[in-house]
């Protein structure tokens, strides 16, 4: 048997405030978020990321202890002996805390908020010499967190995200990059860090724009690039031209077709087409 407690009450403290980090403002005053689902809890865990607390349901931690002699409750077993508290809920107090129908009858409680430039490291191997994202202003978790899952899955070098307007603890990103926000190498910065720090690593910029100069497979993606993309809604900054005005970076802008009635692709769409693109040109099979 799993060493647990158990709480029944909807009023419960630590239920009542697990439930406030759905918030952003709870996010930055206690740098805890909530991670959902089982999958997304382990990469957590095995990325070296503190979970302090898993709530399950009654019915989930049955299952799971069940399953002990095989290998379906060991994630459960391994954070309980790591120190995590682990918490069986009454269902009326479970569905305070949960992601509306999208639960797999757990979630956690971990210690992970977006991480400043200054402690932006990258790969140690060859990835170090891939391109970067460069994502600003994304409004959309959805889209941050399927960003991460592309970068996570062709290899690229890291994630920074500028001026964003949605957090990389939300735990609505957490779930949609499949957990990879804990494993991909990332950092939030303004825009003026960014230019900056590609600057400094000599890194050419690939801006995504629908007035673009190139279409997009004729720029070069592979090597130390930065692709950057903008919010669907607002673009992108002018800090970015007019640094490549003053040649602080050098920057190109492309484009892709648009051969519909939509002016532009979804922003992790684009991302998507883009990193693949730096994989073929990188030369790198599966």
């Amino acid at each position: 048997m799993i060493p647990h407690e158990t709480i029944t009450s909807t009023a419960n403290p630590r239920v009542r405030q697990a439930a406030l980090l759905r918030d952003a403002h709870a996010r930055r005053e206690t740098g805890l978020t909530l991670v959902d689902g089982r999958r997304e809890l382990s990469s957590a865990a095995h990325a070296g990321v503190a979970v302090e607390e898993v709530f399950v349901t009654a019915e989930a931690l049955r299952g799971v202890t069940a399953s002990t002699e095989g290998d379906g409750g060991r994630w459960l077993e391994e954070l309980a002996d790591q120190g995590t508290r682990i918490v069986s809920l009454s269902p009326q107090a479970f569905a305070k805390i949960a992601f509306g129908s999208r639960n797999e009858g757990c979630v956690g409680v971990v210690r992970f908020a977006g991480q400043p430039l200054e402690r932006f490291t990258l790969p140690v191997d060859d990835r170090a010499r891939r391109p970067v994202f460069l994502i600003e202003g994304v409004e959309k978790p959805g889209n941050l967190g399927a960003i991460l899952r592309t970068a996570d899955a062709a290899g690229l070098a890291g994630v920074i995200v500028c001026d964003g307007r949605t957090d990389p603890a939300n735990p609505a990103v957490i779930r949609a990059s499949l957990g990879t926000v804990f494993t991909v190498p990332l950092a939030v910065a303004k825009a003026r860090e960014a230019i900056e720090w590609c600057q400094t690593h000599s890194r050419r910029v690939i801006a995504a724009c629908p007035e673009g100069s190139l279409p997009w497979h004729e720029a070069r993606l592979a090597g130390p690039a930065a692709i950057l993309l903008g919010s669907e809604a607002h673009g992108l900054s002018p800090e970015w031209q007019s640094a490549a005005a003053s040649g602080t970076i050098q920057l190109q802008s492309i484009h892709l077709p648009m051969l519909g009635s939509a002016d532009s692709l979804n922003v992790s769409a684009t991302a998507a087409v883009l990193a693949y693109e730096a994989l073929r040109q990188q030369g790198t099979t599966p």
